[in-house]
């Protein structure tokens, strides 16, 4: 069962996505060292939600395909299913998401009445992801009909996540960092940090997952190409956690193309 975990937690990151010879700034120059991580990204407390770009608005039609998987510390330390995934190696997985004009609880300072978040949201009207519906999606096109129960975001809080499954079991995702970088008018990279906690008969599996993602539009198509990477962090709790420390025990790359669906 922690193999369709993985799975899922892995799936379930594609929204924080071919990159360009050169990315100026701390993510860009991440993604250009990869495999060699050591360390975690530069992030900052997650307030708010992650704002897209607005040429991101919109449903799009993905297709994803897992390019690469690397375990760094094998054979000594391999996250639980990381052999299962290689079934998904080079098979393009096509789900769609959607992304659209913010909530009020996107931005931080907010509450009752007025505020400066409500204020903002208004005039500027930031780009996030339809969560709910992107989860969904994702996770029904990787673990197929009749698995998923149900995605479902904190309304008081966007980096909240519970996705239960119809074998009573329940993943808990929480986004604790973040950081974004923005290269040029038509490229841009965002990394989240989420604290997972999955929830299966009366046990309790925990890691912590980096999603760094470069996304490039096509001026000409009006598409999206993206390069996306997963890393799976041990929890302080693993028993194994003094040998990874920040080094991440699974690594998987992601080649996405986002055309855009006509409404």
């Amino acid at each position: 069962m922690k193999r369709l975990f993985t799975g899922i937690a892995i799936a379930l990151c594609l929204w924080v996505m071919v990159v360009s010879p050169v990315w100026a700034g701390a993510l860009g120059d991440r993604l250009q060292q990869f495999p060699d991580w050591h360390s975690k990204p530069p992030v900052m407390a997650a307030t708010g939600d992650l704002i897209y770009p607005d040429w991101m608005e919109g449903t799009w039609q993905v297709t994803s395909t897992l390019e690469d998987m690397i375990a760094p510390l094998a054979p000594d330390v391999v996250t639980p299913g990381f052999e299962g995934n290689r079934q998904y190696l080079d098979q393009p997985i096509e789900f769609e998401v959607r992304f659209q004009p913010a909530s009020e609880w996107v931005l931080p300072f907010q509450g009752e009445g007025w505020s400066w978040g409500n204020t903002l949201n208004q005039i500027f009207n930031p780009i996030v992801a339809d969560r709910e519906f992107n989860g969904s999606h994702i996770a029904s096109a990787y673990l197929g009909e009749g698995v998923l129960r149900s995605v479902k975001v904190d309304p008081d809080n966007p980096n909240r996540q519970i996705i239960r499954l119809s074998s009573d079991q329940q993943l808990i995702s929480i986004v604790t960092g973040r950081a974004t970088e923005t290269p040029s008018d038509d490229r841009f990279i965002s990394t989240e940090v989420a604290q997972q906690v999955f929830r299966s008969q009366g046990q309790i599996y925990l890691n912590e997952v980096e999603t760094t993602t470069a996304y490039h539009r096509l001026t000409e198509t009006k598409e999206v190409v993206a390069e996306q990477i997963t890393a799976i962090y041990l929890s302080p709790q693993d028993p194994d956690y003094f040998r990874a420390l920040s080094t991440p025990v699974g690594l998987y790359r992601y080649q996405l193309l986002l055309s855009p669906v006509d409404e």
